[in-house]
């Protein structure tokens, strides 16, 4: 017997490392809630791990098995689960933040200490960190040529999802429920989900396919538009496979009715390669979760002021696109990528705070929160990442919002008070005199000049490259 330890794996099919211990054993499927993981987490993303548990416990028990689930130490309770069913070894799926593989190694210890099996496969990305190197066999710090090189790489197929005869069967396991979000410490979240599980994913992905992806490449830019994929948190918690969705992407491709879909899907593809670059930036270097990658002859002079963070967190900066995007966060655990770059860009560069308090307010809140893509992206948007913007370019807010919300529908779905208002005067909010916003909408005056902010901002960053005449 082999006990199977999921993770952020939440799914039977296409699940490499389960799909490896059915083929050498019969499988015991377990879940360790670990109080260490719980510390780093967010109440929006303990529900969907506990939804996404129940919906997996369901598809076990439709098979005639149970999913275990335990909490505690996973190096304790691990080795203890496969001495109790008198099980060989245990099989899991890696991770790649410094905290995972600093848990996953002291677990093999356990393991292997007790005469355990311990085996772990790479079954969150297509190719293992480390495999697609430059010339020089170093890590790519530069995305476009990790894309060249991911996009002409053969892509393994789903793994098959084991059956009844491979599964111990239910009378065997205790059926013991699942924790709830107050057994775990956490309250239910302000923000309503959207659907959870396996079946919930493929219908996302189903309707994806079903015309969006052969409209991406412009829609996806769009806050209004339903022209993103919503996979984010899927593949995060793998609740679906990234070969399921690869096999499916590519299904479209060979569809594309002309050359500006197939152009579409292929935009789509690079977003999953995306993910990959960040996975194998994170891969390299752990840090990049609290450390600037980029460095500078001095250190940026990042300002404390509780006052703004706070405003930019409960969406009252007065900028519209800004306040629209931080409160959709709050009320759904979710924001959209383009806004997401908005947000980011003006808490470091209008407001001069450092893009870890950003950060740490995304993992507090997000649902699809991971490591990688979001200190990565953090890091682009501060300019001190790998492949960032440069320093020097800092998005206008009002700008952005005129030409990815044109009709201020997105502004007005998440800011109410700007209903009714004609999307002129909702982008140029930030700049009526105070007695004309008084007139207009019940919404905060906004708290920077942004010509002023961005000028500050910039020279901050030349102080920091030492280009201020100081000499440095």
């Amino acid at each position: 017997m082999r006990v199977f330890w999921h993770r952020r794996d939440l799914r039977i099919a296409d699940n490499r490392g389960l799909a490896a211990a059915a083929a050498d054993d019969t499988v015991l499927p377990a879940f360790v809630v670990d109080d260490g993981v719980l510390e780093h987490a967010g109440a929006t993303r303990v529900r969907f791990m506990l939804d996404a548990l129940a919906s997996l416990r369901a598809t076990y028990r439709g098979l005639g098995s149970d999913l275990l689930v335990v909490r505690g130490d996973p190096t304790e309770e691990l080795p203890r689960l496969a001495s109790h069913h008198d099980a060989d070894g245990v099989y899991w799926n890696e991770d790649y933040s410094g905290l995972a593989r600093e848990r996953d190694a002291a677990v093999r210890r356990s393991l292997e200490d007790d005469g355990l099996v311990a085996r772990a496969f790479h079954d969150a990305v297509h190719h293992e960190p480390g495999t697609i190197t430059t010339n020089e066999g170093e890590p790519y710090s530069v995305y476009s040529y990790f894309w060249k090189k991911w996009r002409d790489r053969s892509k393994a197929d789903p793994y098959p999802a084991p059956g009844p005869e491979s599964l111990v069967p239910a009378d065997d396991l205790p059926a013991d429920p699942l924790p709830d979000l107050d057994d775990l410490g956490f309250a239910e979240p302000d923000a309503v989900l959207q659907r959870v599980g396996t079946d919930a994913a493929h219908d996302r992905l189903d309707a994806f396919l079903d015309g969006p992806i052969y409209e991406y490449q412009e829609a996806r830019e769009y806050p209004a538009r339903e022209g993103t994929s919503r996979l984010s948190a899927d593949l995060k918690w793998g609740t679906i496979g990234v070969r399921e969705v690869s096999e499916a992407v590519e299904a479209a491709a060979a569809d594309a009715p002309d050359d500006g879909a197939a152009e579409s899907v292929e935009e789509f593809r690079s977003q999953l390669a995306w993910r990959e670059f960040y996975a194998q930036v994170l891969w390299a270097n752990p840090n990049v979760v609290s450390e600037n990658v980029r460095t500078y002859e001095r250190p940026i002079e990042w300002r404390e002021d509780p006052e703004a963070l706070r405003a930019w967190k409960v969406g009252e900066t007065g900028f519209p696109i800004v306040d629209a995007g931080m409160r959709q966060l709050r009320e759904e655990a979710y924001m959209h990528n383009r806004v997401r770059m908005i947000v980011a860009s003006f808490l470091t560069k209008d407001l001069r705070v450092d893009w870890r308090e950003g950060y740490a307010h995304f993992r507090e809140l997000l649902v699809d929160h991971d490591a990688a893509n979001d200190s990565c992206g953090w890091q682009w948007a501060a300019s001190t990442g790998t492949d960032a913007q440069p320093y020097f370019r800092v998005f206008n807010p009002t700008t952005q919002g005129e030409r990815y919300d044109p009709d201020a529908e997105y502004i007005r779905e998440y800011v109410p008070a700007f209903e009714g208002i004609p999307a002129e005067e909702v982008h140029g909010w930030p700049d009526l005199t105070d007695e004309q916003r008084e007139r207009t909408a019940d919404h905060p005056h906004p708290i920077v000049d942004h010509a002023e902010a961005r000028e500050a901002a910039i020279g901050m960053f030349e102080r920091a490259r030492g280009d201020d005449g100081s000499g440095g």
